[in-house]
């Protein structure tokens, strides 16, 4: 059986995990992410990292978006978005994608 946490590197394809959705909140104008019994609101640039995590994209692939769009060292965004969501994965919002045959 596979144990529900991972571990993040820079080859991981990080999916919010099947319990968990990202919405937005009409109510609150924020996004949060739901799962059973909890509710979290992260901030903007952790919403922006969580919307890249589709599966398809590996966690180098996402560094690589992020620093071309803000025009900052690959090295400090790759750090911030590794421990982003390796918090995420300890806390069981993320999975691994898995492949999956046609």
């Amino acid at each position: 059986m596979r144990s529900r946490r991972i571990d993040i590197t820079e080859q991981s394809r990080p999916v919010l995990a099947r319990h968990a959705k990202l919405k937005f909140d009409e109510a609150r104008q924020v996004w949060v992410i739901l799962v059973p019994e909890r509710v979290l609101a992260p901030d903007e640039i952790a919403v922006e990292i969580l919307q890249l995590c589709d599966g398809v994209r590996n966690v180098d692939q996402i560094i690589d978006v992020l620093a071309a769009k803000y025009a900052a060292d690959r090295s400090l965004i790759g750090a911030d978005v590794i421990a982003m969501l390796r918090d995420l994965a300890e806390k069981g919002f993320l999975a691994e994608a898995q492949d999956t045959k046609p």
